[in-house]
């Protein structure tokens, strides 16, 4: 015959779960905001990949994401930005030479463009070098309108030299006024 099973050992009784401690209530707060963060998460993250158009990865389809080559790169910010006339001027800047001849570029060099006024400021290392480009200038503005496109550069602004600094030191004697050349 059988033996009888013991019964079971009585679990000591627990006294019934009183109101919720601090550290309890601690406890039971940050569970409740770590969902609420995780809802508040997720619900972002759909917002994103709604905005994106596909989810969270791009396809092997081509978007405006991919890496494009420098060149495009530049021209794409160049044309975004409205920066032609600048650029193409700024390309005159480094084909001086062959745009307006060797003897003239080695003596008046471009300074600035004023997209304005729609000016090109020359400035020459004489004086004389300064009238003869102001009486090729007509030629020269057709020529450079006719590299760049039509109204481009309407004007062109000849410099002369510059004369040197004649302001001296602290020390400097009161009534000098430097060389007594003429510049210009």
């Amino acid at each position: 015959m059988p033996e009888p099973e013991p019964e079971a050992a009585a679990a000591p009784e627990r006294p019934a779960p009183a109101e919720p401690t601090g550290v309890d209530l601690a406890r039971v707060a940050l569970r409740a905001a770590k969902e609420q963060a995780r809802a508040r998460g997720a619900a972002a993250q759909q917002k994103r990949d709604v905005r994106r158009g596909s989810g969270p990865r791009s396809g092997a389809g081509r978007d405006g994401r991919d890496p494009l080559p420098l060149g495009a790169a530049v021209r794409g910010l160049i044309t975004e930005r409205g920066w032609e006339a600048p650029a193409a001027v700024g390309g005159v800047m480094g084909r001086w030479p062959q745009l307006v001849g060797a003897e003239v570029a080695q003596h008046c060099e471009p300074q600035r463009y004023d997209e304005e006024e729609r000016a090109l400021t020359v400035r020459c290392d004489s004086t004389a070098w300064a009238t003869q480009l102001r009486l090729l200038a007509p030629r020269l503005v057709a020529r450079l309108n006719e590299d760049l496109g039509q109204g481009t550069v309407r004007l062109l602004k000849v410099r002369g030299p510059e004369a040197p600094s004649t302001r001296g030191g602290r020390l400097r004697a009161p009534g000098s006024k430097g060389p007594g050349d003429t510049y210009g």
